[in-house]
Parts: C-alpha cells; structure tokens; sequence
C-alpha cells in the first residue's frame, strides 16, 4: 500500500514533487475513502486531472520505473530536457506488514547506473510525528554510507556496484537484513498493476476466464453489469459452431493472439457473438479492465490507471472508483488519471486531497493536490462544485486552446 510518490529531474518533472496518499483527518467527510493502518490514515483512491502533455503520463512512467527497478526489470528513464543534469531521483513510501517504509533512488539516465540508495523505516511517537530511521544509505555522489543494523553490510557499501540497486548486485543471503529488504521491495512491486486504458491488455481477463471459478464469476458479473444489453460473457475453447452461425471461417485468422481474443464471446438476447467483432471499443476496454480492478480488489493491490475514463461512460468510471472507495474494500488502492470533469465531485465522492492536478508554467512541471485550496484564499470547501470551479481556471490545470484563431487563419489563405 503506497503512502506517498517522490520524482524528481524525470521525464517533464525538472523539479520536485511528491504526491502523498496521506488522508487529512481533520474532516471525517467520506471516511469509508481511508484505509487506517497503525494509525496511519491512507486513502483508497486518488485521480489526476490536467491538460494534456502537463505529466499525468509522466508521473505513472515514474511509478512503472519504480516498480520494473525493484523487480530488476528494464526501465524506461529519462532526465527532464532542460536541466542538464543526468540523475534522476524517484522514491516511493509504504506500508508492509503494518510498518511505514521509504525507499529511494537516484538513476544516472545517462550512464545507467544507480548512484544512490536509501531505505529507511517510518516511525512515530506518541504524538504521530514522523521521524526516519535508516536502514542502509549507498550515497556514491557525496561518498556516504550506512548501515547501523548491520556492520558487514556498511563496509561493502562502497565497493558495491552500481549496475543494479543493491539488493541485486550482492549476494543478499549473506546479509540477513538485505535479504529481508529484497523479499519485502519485491512484494510490494508485485502488488502493483500499472496500465494505460489506450492499450490495456486482454490476456489477464482471457486467463481467467479460462478457469471458470469464483473469480471468473466475478469478471463476467462485472462486465455484464458495465453493459446494460449484455446477457452474458463466457470464453468459449470450441469455435466451430460460433463460427458457422455468424458465416465466418476462423482459419481466415492466423495470429495466435487474435484467435485468443475471438473465444471471448458476448451474449446479446441469446444470440453468441465474438467480442473482438462485435462489440465497441468501451466494452472492449471493460472487458481488459475487469480482471485488473477484481484481481486488485480480492488481493489488495494497487492499481494505477492512465486515462480510466477512456471510452467510458462517465457512470461505469464512477462505479469504479466507488469500488474501491467502498467500505468494504479493506487493502486496494486506485490510482488514476482522469479528463472528464464529471467526476470532480467533493459532494458525493472524494475527499479533496483524493483530487490532484497536473500543470506547467515557463519555469516547472507542476503536482498539487486540491486540499492546497482554503476558503479563506480561493473559495473552496468540501461543500463547493468543484467541477464548476475547475471549468473557471480557479485550481489552475485547464488548457485555454485558442482553435478559432487557427480556423480564421485558414480561411483567410
């Protein structure tokens, strides 16, 4: 469970920002929104909105840099543009078997190499202020190193490589707490989903279905209810008849992939049809998305989404959210990027520090949240329309495009 994201110097980020998932328990407003763990408040969900090419994609590339690095995967890593400066620097907080923990690093984009690390565990007095205790630091740039809970780890510390973050380039069962950090970041990486809704993959969804248990069961509820026509959904190994009904010849398909996707069949009035054919792109995403907010649901993942309205109607979005807002959802976490404004609604569903905004100006890629907005200031509290709001420039994060000028242009050629 993530408590907070730290990026800086990445991609359009050139300078610091942190997201943090910290609940503000000042208003006890929609508190079946908060997850407490140890007396820590984490929300459930959190939506990115802003204009286009202001870092909403960015800023889940982060995430995904993250993840693939503390499951030794490649990534995707670049240093902001315009600083001239190679490292970048991303970090992360969680929560693991009841305790807080930050892990950070810095990442030599040009180089490819890890030149710093810190792990370090999150404590709190009896008055809940935090205060860091540190694990390990592996500081190559300013030649410092730490290690108090283990002495044999500290004295290679600085003559570990820096291919990889450490836990990959020494032997962690000789060093009983690094071995303790390797099993803990790679389970909390693991609970990760991150995907785009512009080309979110089917296969998640196809692979369970194809066990047609509980949690199947659970998918095809959740399609069906996505889509008011739909009597059903099902995979269907044998195509031979679906085929011969709908005048088609399936040897007329020869990539392994799509024929996967022809077995997902939708029910409409009895009638079995193919889906990838007959049904519309949101119904298509529907069906992708299903066993990602399931599986994060039953196992208590945190799912992060790029676009989630994409193709969606605004209710099936809503829907979703309210899913893992719900008071029954005790472990998921939802991350998301959001456009449709229809869903800025401190009335009926999110806190305001759930709401988070992407912008830029001349000099920095911006990353607020709305709790930064006061009454006193803006005019803003839990009880405003916050979509009416937003529509007016007050948070900032909306594009002013001036489209008519370009079409008076034209005309006048």
């Amino acid at each position: 469970m993530i408590t907070s994201i730290k990026v800086n110097n990445c991609f359009s980020f050139n300078k610091p920002v942190e997201m943090s998932l910290a609940a503000d328990m000042r208003t006890k407003k929609f508190s079946c929104n908060v997850f407490n763990k140890d007396n820590t408040n984490i929300l459930k969900s959190v939506v990115i909105y802003g204009p286009n090419n202001t870092g909403k994609t960015n800023f889940i590339d982060c995430i995904r840099a993250i993840k693939n690095t503390l499951l030794n995967k490649p990534i995707v890593l670049d240093n902001n543009l315009f600083t001239n400066n190679n490292i970048c620097e991303l970090g992360f907080n969680f929560i693991y078997n009841f305790k807080e923990y930050s892990f950070e690093f810095k990442y030599d984009a040009n180089a490819n190499l890890y030149l710093y690390e810190k792990m370090s565990e999150i404590v709190k007095d009896r008055y809940s202020n935090k205060s860091e205790n540190i694990i390990f630091l592996k500081d190559n740039i300013q030649k410092k190193y730490e290690c108090k809970r283990d002495k044999n780890l500290q004295k290679v510390l600085d003559i570990a490589s820096t291919n990889n973050i450490l836990i990959y380039v020494l032997q962690v069962e000789k060093f009983d707490i690094l071995q303790q950090i390797k099993n803990m970041l790679i389970s909390v990486a693991q609970n990760i989903d991150i995907v785009s809704m512009n080309v979110i993959p089917v296969e998640k969804t196809i692979e369970i279905l194809k066990k047609n248990d509980k949690e199947a069961k659970k998918i095809v509820d959740f399609i069906k209810n996505a889509d008011m026509y739909l009597d059903d959904y099902m995979y269907m190994e044998d195509m031979s008849i679906l085929f011969e009904d709908n005048n088609m010849d399936v040897n007329m398909f020869k990539d392994k992939n799509i024929i996967e996707q022809l077995k997902l069949v939708s029910v409409y009035k009895g009638k079995k049809v193919p889906s990838l054919i007959f049904d519309s792109i949101g119904t298509k995403k529907i069906v992708a998305l299903a066993s990602y907010v399931i599986d994060a649901l039953e196992q208590g993942k945190t799912l992060i989404v790029d676009e989630l309205d994409s193709s969606l109607h605004f209710k099936i979005t809503r829907a979703i959210i309210s899913m893992f807002n719900n008071e029954k959802n005790y472990n998921a976490q939802l991350i998301a990027s959001l456009h449709d404004i229809s869903l800025l609604d401190c009335k009926r569903m999110f806190r305001k520090e759930q709401i988070w905004f992407t912008d830029k100006d001349e000099d920095e890629n911006l990353l607020y949240s709305l709790k930064d907005f006061s009454y006193n200031e803006d005019g803003v509290r839990d009880t405003s329309d916050i979509q009416e709001k937003y529509s007016k420039g007050v948070f900032g994060a909306i594009p002013e495009p001036d489209l008519i000028s370009t079409l008076l242009e034209v005309e006048n050629e």
